[in-house]
């Protein structure tokens, strides 16, 4: 009934699904360009549809009763963001706890504008060995799509410029927003 439900408000919403879920049992999924509160409507919509078990991350604020069940019935998972020190070693625990896991990550890590991208989703998929699979939502296509799968143990540099070229044309609902596509450098 939900999967039903989604699959009509996404056409009614205009979006097209594209892409395959894909046929791994663990990854960091990069979902962008992250600019407005609408992408975490869509992309959970989304995920209904196409019955992708995927997590994601939350600002800990929003988890507050009773809005908390429903985020993690929805697969958040709370992030305190003044003490995101420890963030990639309790992730990459989260993947060494579990035989099937697909995490989604913002690389923007906001819905402002930032000078560059970060690099924890490389990281935390480095240490835990798992793929790397991109995800977008293009506002001006309306399509939600689920594309290639880097493997893992690449540096950021090999991973660069397949990520740049998936994502270079993409438009957010607020483009404005979106900065460039470069990395922090560590």
């Amino acid at each position: 009934m939900l999967k039903w439900l989604a699959n009509i408000i996404l056409r009614i919403g205009g979006w097209k699904i594209l892409g395959e879920i894909p046929s791994i049992p663990q990854a960091v999924f990069l979902a962008a360009p992250h600019t407005s509160n609408w992408d975490g409507f869509w992309l959970l919509v989304y995920k209904v549809a196409i019955d992708l078990d995927v997590r994601f991350l939350a600002k800990d604020t929003l988890f507050w009763w009773p809005l908390s069940s429903s985020l993690r019935a929805l697969g958040a998972m709370s992030l305190d963001r003044d003490d995101a020190s420890g963030i990639v070693l309790q992730l990459v625990g989260a993947f060494e706890q579990q035989d099937s896991l697909f995490l989604a990550l913002a690389p923007e890590g906001t819905r402002g504008w930032r000078p560059q991208w970060k690099t924890g989703f490389h990281r935390i998929s480095s240490a835990a060995g798992v793929p790397i699979v991109l995800a977008r939502i293009d506002y001006d296509k309306r399509e939600i799509d689920i594309g290639p799968t880097l493997p893992p143990g690449r540096s950021l540099e090999q991973d660069f410029n397949e990520i740049r070229a998936y994502y270079i044309d993409v438009r957010g609902r607020h483009p404005e927003k979106q900065g460039p596509i470069t990395f922090m450098t560590e």
